[in-house]
């Protein structure tokens, strides 16, 4: 099944599934199965090459929660169209857990799945049908709504965001370059005349000085 990842198709993908019952290869990143995880964890951990795991609709991230940081990869599965238990585990390995690998679309993937499967936090898709189609799919399916009222794990502004950086930017002060330049004139002229209305400054006294006076004042005193 065609593969898009970063707005193209993926012509040779690095990652090969595992089926349950064939050996675990020595090298190459593979994907496993839950099953297979947790039936030889230990094994697949001595390997030194990327691993991801794959997961059923009914099957929740928590349950390999403490292992995330392991894979490089996790695969969701669509069994059927109509089931969508798996946009809501992509939220939660985003959201959550803070996974930062990829989160890959499989099984029943359709065009009219993909603008939520990115928002939701898929950013690799297995699309069901012809690999001729699948990019212009994904390419029109991103296109067709271009502002979101609901935040997301996605890095797309909210209509919310977006007028609020409206209302900012209508109210914030010119700065000196926009402002005409003979205001700018006035505001030096105005400058310098508070300046020159400004005391003097007191000149300081030296010990000496101070002493001086003191005993003047002294003198003028009797």
């Amino acid at each position: 099944m065609p593969l898009v990842k970063d707005d193209a198709l993926v012509a040779d993908d690095a990652w090969a599934t595992l089926p349950d019952d064939a050996p675990i290869p020595g090298d190459g990143p593979i994907i496993v199965s839950l099953a297979r995880w947790q039936a030889e964890g230990e094994a697949l951990r001595t390997r030194n090459t990327p691993l991801g795991i794959r997961l059923a609709s009914d099957q929740s991230p928590a349950l390999v929660a403490d292992d995330l940081g392991r894979f490089g990869l996790v695969a969701l599965e669509f069994p059927v169209f109509s089931d969508g238990r798996a946009f809501s585990h992509a939220r939660i390995l985003r959201e959550r857990y803070g996974f930062k690998g990829e989160v890959r679309a499989i099984g029943d993937v359709h065009r009219d799945q993909l603008a939520f499967m990115a928002r939701c936090g898929f950013d690799a898709f297995e699309l069901s049908g012809d690999s001729a189609d699948a990019l212009a799919d994904w390419r029109a399916a991103q296109a067709e709504i271009g502002v979101h009222y609901q935040p997301a794990a996605d890095t797309h502004p909210t209509a919310l965001s977006l007028r609020e950086r409206r209302r900012v930017a209508a109210i914030r002060p010119a700065t000196p370059a926009a402002l005409p330049a003979r205001r700018v004139a006035d505001d030096a002229d105005s400058t310098e005349a508070s300046a020159s209305r400004r005391p003097a400054p007191v000149a300081t006294l030296h010990a000496d000085d101070y002493l001086a006076s003191a005993s003047l004042a002294g003198y003028w005193a009797y």
